[in-house]
């Protein structure tokens, strides 16, 4: 598959430090990592070459050439498997994932780049056909992609194999550029880059467990490429994987080393500093011709994980937080703006770090070890003189306040700031809800430019929230978002289900807090509970009726969490009877999934409001849905796809077999067990298949029959 340059980017010059922000993630702005360390070591004299490499890979995969590709891939393999005796279980699973993206596989390639212009285009973009159009082809394009490479599952938020992380050897095996869909991008566009710009130091910044996996296959081609460069890593996703690695007493461990993989440092914790003080010892043994001497140089600094001579690694523990009011305003500069998949520009800006209540039972966020990290603010009058500077310098007047979640009194302070200085900006940001937001503050917030505020209201049963110490009564959250709304803010509520210990009727009752406010809340987020290392949950499992927290043998790194609770909360109907009122309450709202209009704290969600109001979503749920379509095609399957359907229900008792009886994770486990399951022999049936939906029988010919398990084609 072959891609090409973005046709914007200009040449570029040699760099001292390169820094890379990796896929998988939101495509329609930039990320804050990346500008932030930019910003301080180009404020310390340094030559900075940033790279997106999130959307530039992305815009590589999404063109008319490379989706064809990625259809002839798809075929190619379909037919691979049309041509054996009999499919295994994990034929059966590949067999049914092509299939199933068969339709979008085919239709995409002659209408994605027309996506990506109608995303980026001022009118089409706010048109609301032409809009759904085309997130639903950019959602097809990643359907193909993951088929393409199954078992892969990728999207803006996720990217996931049945053993990613678990291992050193199965990190490799997905860092394989068969099994890697953006190995062409770091080939053909990334090392060139890189190689060109000849930095001493190369730099990967992992905010989010998506992008863990990229980032490893990224750094292994790199370091192919480019053996003598010093490679490092950071970011919030990187620093929880790494510390997790700690022997006791903070003793270099073999596991540290093994999760460092191809990098020859990490950073753990706030990188600037840190950062700073590795370009420097890396740049003084270059200039000395003697890059042995990085090393022990390397060793003495703070938060700086690095290799012993024994085959270990460890760091010396250092403070880990910046103080924010000596950091400069992000810098953008040099990055691909004009590729975002957006009409208009949203910068992020972060005024504080941390969180300002930190007492959050269920929250592990950001670059801490436990809970979050330690609340920090930027003063006012530099908050003000940043998004002022920053405006005029990008032409935006649009911005996200990037944080864990700001005081309420700071954001008024802010909003006062903003007022008084007559700056005239437009932004989102994500709030505690606090009785504090009286009407008439709203008020405030939103003639200083408040365009939607994203609401932790995690819960409205008053034991759930006691239990996750969330600090405020679910009358103050109702009161806060009736405020907001009533000031003309989109209030924005983010809750979730399953909390330990939680029973259907506290489940409903937050589905129901959100039918009553619906004509106040402008979208809103239900997730699903989910545990975290660093989270007093985790830390303390009897206080939430745990009766124990455990991880796999065999996920070397830790990177699921399971638990049991003391006594089932739920039993299987209750599930679905709350599965049937989410569904009921979807209805209410044009909700889309991340990061399109209609998901919670995004970009386009920000620029949708700001054209047509906070209601934009509730009034879009009345229009009929706009998805890619295409004339159905047939084909015959030599097997039958219903059978192969079936094998995803076997694949789901694997698992619970795994890691509920057996608790452990590994290739060889897995392969064990789904030897046992029935083979597939010959069915054919003519099949019609159109974007988005399931394939269609036509005709079809003898029943399918089943094999004993082995004799298996490989």
């Amino acid at each position: 598959m072959s891609v090409s340059s973005p046709s914007s980017r200009t040449q570029d010059l040699t760099a001292q430090v390169a820094l890379i922000y990796p896929p998988s993630c939101d495509p329609t702005a930039p990320y804050l990592a990346v500008p932030m360390l930019t910003g301080f070591l180009r404020a310390h004299g340094l030559r900075v070459l940033p790279i997106d490499a999130n959307i530039e890979a992305y815009d590589a995969l999404l063109t008319q050439s490379a989706m064809a590709s990625l259809r002839d891939r798809a075929e190619a393999r379909l037919r691979t498997l049309d041509r054996k005796s009999a499919l295994s279980h994990r034929d059966q699973l590949a067999y049914a994932a092509l299939w199933n993206a068969r339709g979008d596989a085919h239709a995409v390639p002659s209408c994605v780049d027309q996506a990506k212009q109608t995303l980026r285009d001022r009118e089409r973009f706010y048109d609301a056909q032409a809009y759904g159009l085309a997130t639903s082809t950019i959602d097809a394009a990643l359907r193909v992609i993951s088929a393409a490479y199954h078992p892969l599952h990728l999207d803006f938020t996720a990217y996931r194999t049945p053993f990613a992380l678990t291992s050193p050897a199965e990190i490799a095996h997905d860092s394989e550029p068969d099994h890697d869909p953006f190995s062409s991008y770091a080939q053909h566009i990334l090392i060139p880059r890189l190689r060109a710009a000849a930095p001493a130091v190369i730099g990967l910044s992992v905010c989010f467990p998506g992008q863990l996996q990229p980032t490893y296959s990224l750094a292994n081609a790199i370091k192919k490429a480019l053996p003598h460069v010093h490679l490092t890593v950071g970011g919030p996703a990187m620093t929880q994987l790494l510390i997790r690695q700690k022997e006791p007493g903070e003793q270099p461990s073999v596991r540290m080393a093994q999760a460092l993989g191809p990098f020859d440092s990490a950073v753990v914790y706030e990188g600037e500093h840190s950062l700073l003080r590795l370009v420097e010892a890396v740049l003084a043994a270059q200039s000395n011709d003697c890059q042995s001497h990085a090393q022990p140089a390397l060793r003495e600094l703070a938060n700086v994980v690095v290799r012993t001579d024994d085959g270990r690694a460890g760091y010396r523990s250092g403070h880990g937080m910046e103080d924010l009011k000596q950091l400069p305003a992000p810098d953008f500069d040099g990055m691909p703006l004009s590729l975002y998949l957006s009409p208009q520009l949203v910068l992020p800006y972060d005024p504080t770090r941390g969180c300002y209540w930190g007492k959050c039972t269920f929250c592990h966020y950001g670059l801490a070890e436990v809970g979050t990290a330690a609340y920090r603010e930027r003063a006012v009058p530099q908050m003000i003189e940043h998004l002022r500077s920053l405006s005029a310098r990008y032409g935006t007047d649009f911005f996200y306040l990037s944080q864990d979640s700001v005081a309420p009194k700071t954001l008024l302070r802010f909003a006062e700031g903003v007022l008084e200085a007559g700056l005239s900006i437009r932004w989102a940001t994500d709030l505690k809800p606090e009785r504090y937001l009286h009407a008439e503050r709203a008020q405030t917030l939103r003639r200083a430019g408040a365009v939607a505020c994203a609401l932790g209201v995690e819960s409205a049963a008053p034991r759930v929230l006691k239990l996750i110490d969330k600090g405020a009564p679910i009358e103050a959250v109702r009161d806060v978002i009736s405020n907001l709304s009533a000031a003309g803010i989109a209030a924005e509520a983010m809750c979730f289900t399953d909390f330990p210990t939680e029973t259907s009727a506290e489940a409903l009752a937050t589905l129901r807090f959100l039918e009553e406010l619906k004509d106040e809340v402008a979208i809103y987020i239900v997730g699903e509970f989910d545990l975290t290392h660093g989270a007093l949950v985790a830390q303390r499992p009897a206080d939430f009726g745990l009766r124990e927290v455990y991880t796999l043998d065999g996920d070397l790194f830790g990177t699921g969490l399971f638990y049991e609770e003391a006594r089932l909360s739920k039993k299987p109907h209750e599930h679905e009877r709350i599965d049937a009122a989410l569904s009921r309450l979807g209805r209410m709202w044009r909700l889309r999934p991340y990061p399109w209009a209609g998901a919670v704290s995004t970009a386009h969600t920000l620029l949708h409001y700001a054209r047509f109001g906070k209601q934009v979503f509730r009034l879009q749920a009345r229009l009929p849905d706009s998805e890619l379509a295409a004339a159905p095609k047939s084909a015959e399957a030599r097997f039958d796809l219903d059978a192969c359907e079936a094998a995803m229900e076997r694949e789901g008792e694997i698992w619970f077999t795994l890691v509920r009886e057996r608790r452990h994770v590994s290739r060889a486990a897995y392969q064990a067990l789904a030897a046992q399951q029935p083979m597939l022999r010959p069915a054919p049936a003519r099949y019609q298949f159109a974007p988005g939906s399931a394939p269609q029988t036509l005709l079809r010919g003898r029943r399918p029959s089943h094999a004993p398990s082995p004799a298996l084609d490989r």
